[in-house]
């Protein structure tokens, strides 16, 4: 048995050191053979974005200039960042928050994963009192990473504990309801299932509450009595209008009041 083992053991070690074999930890890379069709403008606007994001995954460059530009919180101002994809990109925040030092950061088509990578650039990077998370409708479609909702919610609690971890207070917001009223919008409710957004939701309104932070709840306000979103607050079925926005808007305001309050202290 010795005279077996030894031979094998020098293969073996010789294997290791042997330089046209290096050490490798991880196991092979999968081939992914990736057929879905895309539709005649997703599938052009899905091959524009995939040799950029090979070289800037989170698409930093897009706001570098804007933040280099903007100048360092004042003394007592209460600056918010809204970090999101489409729906907060589209959002006028000087329109909704009229004389608020409030920072857009949304990018559209963007997934959470994006968010997370230039979270320290857009975000931390600033210098907010709070920041306004709000992503994941884009994820659940699988049109540039597939996830899962624990893995979405683990993207925005990641971008949680980087905001707490630099002070910054934390506003974690549903994602809006969608619908499939009209011709713009006949494959959202297929593309992003809302069973699917519903339970990202619940796990986004338990994480605010474990956590503290405060919940902006854009949901509720939103939808029809099929959980659908309204049909006078979209066009497609995803953005809202500016009647959307404007049912928005309190809420977030409301949420942001919450999560900038004074920390009470024990008596």
């Amino acid at each position: 048995m010795i005279r077996v083992v030894a031979p094998l053991l020098a293969l073996l070690v010789a294997g290791a050191a042997d330089p046209q074999q290096p050490y490798r930890s991880s196991p092979e890379r999968r081939t992914v053979d990736d057929r879905r069709e895309w539709g005649p403008w997703l599938g052009p606007f899905r091959a524009k974005l995939a040799p950029s994001m090979l070289q800037d995954f989170g698409e930093r460059y897009l706001y570098a200039a804007a933040n280099a530009a903007l100048p360092p919180p004042k003394r007592g101002e209460e600056r918010v960042v809204f970090i999101g994809d489409s729906i907060t990109d589209g959002w006028d925040l000087a329109r909704s928050f009229p004389g608020k030092p409030y920072v857009n950061r949304g990018i559209g088509s963007q997934v959470t994963a994006q968010m997370l990578v230039r979270f320290e650039q857009d975000v931390v990077a600033l210098h907010p009192r709070a920041v306004v998370i709000l992503g994941g409708v884009n994820d659940v479609t699988g049109f540039l990473q597939i996830e899962t909702v624990d893995s979405i919610v683990a993207n925005v609690e990641a971008m949680a504990d980087i905001a707490t971890a630099h002070g910054i207070a934390v506003v974690l917001c549903s994602i809006l309801p969608v619908n499939d009223y009209g011709d713009a919008a006949r494959a959202v409710v297929k593309e992003r299932k809302p069973a699917e957004l519903r339970r990202i939701n619940a796990a986004l309104r338990a994480l605010a509450a474990k956590r503290h932070f405060a919940f902006a709840d854009y949901d509720a306000v939103l939808a029809d009595d099929t959980g659908r979103m309204r049909a006078a607050y979209t066009r497609d079925g995803i953005h809202p209008l500016p009647d959307g926005y404007a049912r928005m808007a309190p809420v977030a305001a409301k949420a942001i009041r919450i999560a900038l309050r004074p920390p009470r202290t024990s008596r």
